[in-house]
């Protein structure tokens, strides 16, 4: 069974709901399997690292946590911030195009 995504790696997303409200990111990564997106500075934990043979040290590092898709909406207009759900349009020669639905079913690039 094929997932479809509405939203893609590189689209701009502004965060609805959560501590990160308000804020606008671009999509780094897209998990289909968990329903999660991964945003550009959002999201970071730090994490500590064991010492091992190849980090004698250890340390700690930033990395990336998913956010919910269901806590994202896809950004159509950078300037103005505004959101709109996704949807999808058979064309007349039979291909699939992403389209806006509250801004009349502008298409998406």
């Amino acid at each position: 069974m094929s997932v479809v995504k509405r939203i893609r790696t590189g689209d701009t997303v502004k965060v609805i709901s959560g501590v990160n409200k308000g804020t606008t990111a671009k999509v780094l990564s897209v998990d289909t399997k968990k329903n999660a997106v991964v945003l550009e500075g959002i999201g970071q934990k730090h994490r500590h690292l064991k010492p091992s043979q190849l980090n004698p040290r250890g340390g700690s590092k930033d990395v990336h946590t998913p956010t919910p898709l269901h806590k994202v909406a896809l950004v159509i207009d950078e300037k103005s911030g505004t959101t709109s759900r996704v949807g999808y349009v058979k064309n007349a020669d039979g291909n699939t195009t992403r389209v806006a639905r509250q801004a009349n079913s502008k298409e998406i690039k």
